[in-house]
């Protein structure tokens, strides 16, 4: 199965490496790392992970506070968000096309 990043998502998800590489370098890199994984592990097993609302599911990312928000869709991934866990809940939702 193949994922795509809903454009705000994959926006959040290069905000959140460059923050991390500018932290610490190298830091980014393993956020990368971890990211990338955790999608291989959505892509294996997408119905694995509970639902939170309707059929938006939510993988919680080892060694990072983020949640990876996503639909499983007929033919792919639908990534949502990458969610940092103290942000307001729900601010994704206006990015959900019904």
């Amino acid at each position: 199965m193949r994922f795509i990043y809903h454009p705000d998502a994959l926006a959040e998800y290069a905000d959140a490496a460059l923050y991390y590489e500018e932290r610490t370098p190298g830091l980014g890199a393993d956020f990368t790392r971890e990211i990338e994984a955790a999608i291989q592990c959505i892509l294996e097993a997408p119905d694995r992970w509970r639902c939170l609302e309707e059929d938006i599911r939510r993988f919680l990312v080892r060694r990072f506070p983020y949640g990876i928000l996503y639909t499983i869709e007929e033919d792919h991934v639908l990534i949502l968000a990458l969610m940092h866990l103290s942000r307001e809940p729900g601010y994704w939702r206006h990015r959900i096309s019904r």
